[in-house]
């Protein structure tokens, strides 16, 4: 077990006395220099976090005795990893790196390859439909729930400086029936795509907004079979000639929250951005795929981020992070980093059936930089509980288009705020006000690229799957199911059968609970 690890006890014996980097002379130049690493496009900036040279070289000690490097060949060689021994579980392969190896020679493991195949005939078949629609819609609906909304959503938004003109997509996840007649409301039904993402094809709150547009759509007059695609896994109840244009598919090695470089996110960005700008988005998160193989232990991105995650969680005892993109379109990113860590790795089980006597994932949450300073900094700065950052910024926009204001432009603006906070949170300020004393020591490390174009964006998502696969392997939980979601989905049926007796005036199932709460209605 992780707690049970020589390295484990090291980290203990160093993360008794951490660092103090509000000390003087301690967050220097010189520090900020040599705790660097440039690799595969970024820099990594992580002279902020609590860390020391002796603490750096028991984080890699950690990395070898966990075999953290073994884990992610047999993972990227489609070897059997979706598992937990010696009790029920899924037992699958995890290879959404293969969705994206279309761009050198596939890995040589038969499951890899065979996965690699199986992407390539799905992006055949879009880059081919692609050109089938290329002037008939306008719009492009995507209805899903979780991995098919988040990911596919965040990468849009945060790629739209390269939009296709007179394209638009949108997103209906909840079941809420405002937020489909919000979508709707905005779109010219008979111009518009709908794309329905559902692996099982029987996803509740996907099919019911499914009917809704689709009951739309009868309504002013429209064929939903000319308009609906499905996105599903092959031979699901969804895949069906007869209510689709056409069906893209995706697979059991293929986890809903890694998905987005797959058809889950391939059919909507690539209305939106074009294929070749899909493929730009693929070759980015194919680089970092490649990098974190072929990387030297010590100069691999997401492993020395996810040992850093470790060291502030297991060891300074953080349970939260805050990833802040300093860049507007990464306005929905943090909530897909949500799903992608807290669903992978809040897990309680080690991979050998054991209840784990360590915190495993933190809390993961955020907002776009300069936004949250006016809004939740102040307990970031002077709350009593210290919580982790994770930067992200950008020597460029994305549009290259600024102004100079007061003698500098809104990009150098931008950086100022995301260096300046970075110094602040670290070092503090001593005053003998107590309401003007910060603390400092608030550990935070910076990821910065020169422009967030199509290509880095694949690469940043990579780098944040991998830095939470890593975290996995460290703590030796399995990161690629999801059973926590169960228990709520069933009782939710429970409660439908209580509202459809009620509709249809039958004696209702006995559910005492559920009438419980009903009765407030």
């Amino acid at each position: 077990m992780f707690s049970h690890l020589k390295s484990f006890q090291a980290l203990k014996n160093l993360s008794s006395h951490p660092i103090d980097l509000s000390s003087e002379g301690v967050f220097n130049k010189k520090r900020v220099k040599e705790m660097a690493l440039s690799e595969a496009g970024f820099d990594f900036l992580y002279a902020a976090e609590r860390v020391t040279p002796e603490v750096i070289e028991a984080l890699y000690a950690l990395a070898l005795e966990t075999k953290t490097q073994e884990k992610m060949v047999a993972m990227q060689a489609g070897e059997v990893i979706n598992e937990i021994e010696g009790i029920e579980s899924e037992k699958r392969s995890v290879l959404h790196t293969a969705m994206r190896d279309q761009f050198d020679h596939p890995q040589e493991s038969q499951a890899s390859s065979k996965a690699a195949r199986m992407a390539r005939t799905e992006l055949d078949k879009l880059e081919a439909f692609m050109n089938e629609i290329e002037d008939k819609f306008t719009d492009l609906i995507q209805i899903g729930i979780g991995g098919s909304d988040l990911g596919p959503r965040a990468l849009y938004l945060a790629a739209k400086a390269f939009e296709l003109p007179q394209r638009r997509v949108h997103f209906i996840s909840n079941v809420d029936p405002d937020d489909a007649n919000h979508v709707l409301n905005q779109v010219n039904l008979e111009k518009t795509l709908v794309v329905v993402v559902s692996k099982s094809g029987t996803t509740l709150e996907t099919l019911t907004n499914e009917e809704f547009v689709r009951a739309r759509m009868a309504k002013v007059g429209l064929n939903p079979k000319h308009h609906f695609i499905a996105v599903t896994g092959e031979k699901s109840p969804m895949d069906d000639p007869s209510r689709y244009l056409a069906s893209f598919y995706m697979w059991d090695f293929v986890g809903g929250r890694y998905s987005v470089t797959s058809m889950v996110g391939g059919v909507c960005l690539s209305f939106a951005l074009g294929f070749r700008g899909f493929k730009e988005l693929l070759k980015g998160a194919h680089a970092m795929d490649r990098h974190v193989l072929s990387a030297d232990l010590r100069s691999n991105l997401p492993l020395l981020s996810a040992l850093l995650g470790v060291w502030n969680r297991n060891f300074l005892h953080i349970p939260t992070v805050a990833v802040i993109p300093y860049s507007q379109a990464l306005s929905r990113f943090t909530a897909h980093l949500q799903q992608l860590d807290m669903e992978s790795n809040g897990k309680r089980i080690d991979k050998m059936g054991s209840f784990v006597d360590f915190s495993t994932g933190p809390v993961v949450w955020g907002e776009p930089g300069t936004n949250g300073q006016h809004s939740f900094f102040q307990l970031i700065h002077q709350g009593t509980d210290p919580i982790s950052i994770e930067f992200i910024g950008f020597r460029k926009s994305q549009y290259v288009i600024d102004l100079e204001v007061e003698h500098t432009t809104c990009q150098e603006k931008l950086l100022s705020n995301l260096f300046a906070q970075s110094i602040a949170l670290a070092t503090g300020k001593k005053s003998d006000n107590p309401n003007r004393f910060f603390p400092g020591n608030r550990p935070n490390q910076i990821l910065l690229a020169d422009r967030l174009d199509l290509k880095t964006l694949g690469s940043l998502l990579s780098f944040y799957e991998h830095k939470v696969v890593y975290q996995g392997f460290i703590w030796n939980i399995n990161s690629f199911d999801q059973e926590g979601v169960q228990l709520g989905k069933v009782l939710a049926s429970q409660l439908l059968s209580l509202f459809r007796a009620k509709r249809e005036k039958k004696n209702p199932p006995s559910y005492d609970l559920g009438e419980a709460y009903l009765d407030f209605l």
